[in-house]
């Protein structure tokens, strides 16, 4: 752990420096100072919007098993992890403590984390199933039913493997050896085998979420002076944040004013601009942690505990 840890600090600085040197400050404050604040004001509340989003989705997965909480409540522990992903240098801290909100045995704790990781591979399926279809749609020029179409394609592509994947769960697992790693990760999805249809409405919840933060950056970026059409940054953003999925740097920084360096290049967009772009969808991101930390400070029960699992395994 702490051999990963110091490697995802050191590769964030690396990274960071790499993206920064290539730019002129001057340039990078002066756009930032003209920045028109009711776009960034407009994308910021879609950026919470969404989250409350992803919250009934995780809701939708977390209820049907047992967890017969109120969906205000999974709202609630869903910013509060993103306030953990935020401020632990560790890219589980949020979903530790997710878990651990969750339910008050080890048993239920387990549980908990399955709901935690359905309700991640249902967002990384829908960012796929984004960035795919709108990268086919500016590759080949297609209209809007063409994209759509394209996009219901994929859609039915990641159902029906969802579908065969969780149905035959164990019969996969039968073929892997009892202490494979790959078996102990398959194994924390055997709930949803019986009930594989939460899996389809969880993506169609995470497509919404996916959607919506596209169209937060597209309104940052427009107070920065970068309007594209709403079709480029469904392409661009999925695509930076898969990227960020990967354990490489904290909180993805670098990885998300570099991508946004390489991809907004295609269009023409200064590169100082592009960085602006990416710190200002990293200011959201705070933004939007930092309320989670508001409501875990205003509801503190079992804090002491979740404190100290995080920490240790962080």
């Amino acid at each position: 752990m702490w051999l990963s840890l110091t490697f995802r600090v050191l590769a964030t600085f690396a990274l960071a420096a790499f993206v920064l040197q290539r730019i002129e400050w001057d340039s990078l404050v002066h756009i930032l100072n003209a920045l028109q604040w009711k776009w960034f004001i407009a994308g910021q509340t879609i950026a919470i919007t969404i989250q409350v989003v992803a919250g009934i989705r995780w809701s939708a997965l977390a209820k049907p098993i047992g967890f017969l909480h109120s969906t205000s409540f999974f709202i609630w522990r869903f910013f509060e992890g993103v306030f953990f992903n935020l401020c632990l240098p560790s890219s589980i801290g949020g979903d530790i403590v997710k878990a651990y909100r969750l339910s008050d045995t080890n048993r239920g704790r387990l549980l908990a984390g399955c709901t935690i990781l359905a309700d991640r591979l249902t967002g990384v399926s829908a960012l796929g199933i984004l960035a795919g279809s709108a990268l086919l749609s500016l590759k080949f020029n297609l209209s809007l039913s063409s994209t759509v179409a394209v996009a219901s394609v994929l859609l039915a592509c990641v159902l029906l493997g969802f579908r065969l994947t969780i149905g035959n769960l164990d019969h996969f697992l039968d073929l892997l050896p009892t202490t494979h790693r790959l078996r102990q990760f398959l194994a924390q999805l055997l709930p949803y085998q019986v009930r594989p249809s939460l899996m389809g409405k969880a993506v169609a919840w995470s497509l919404i979420v996916q959607v919506g933060a596209s169209l937060s950056v597209g309104l940052m970026a427009r107070g920065v002076g970068v309007a594209l059409e709403w079709i480029t940054w469904f392409s661009v953003v999925p695509l930076i944040a898969l990227a960020i999925v990967l354990p490489i740097s904290i909180n993805g920084v670098g990885i998300r004013e570099g991508g946004m360096v390489f991809l907004l290049g295609q269009w023409g967009v200064a590169e100082e601009k592009a960085v602006a772009v990416g710190l200002l969808w990293f200011f959201a991101t705070i933004v939007t942690g930092l309320f989670g930390g508001v409501l875990f400070l205003i509801d503190r029960q079992s804090t002491k505990s979740v404190l100290a699992d995080t920490t240790s395994r962080s």
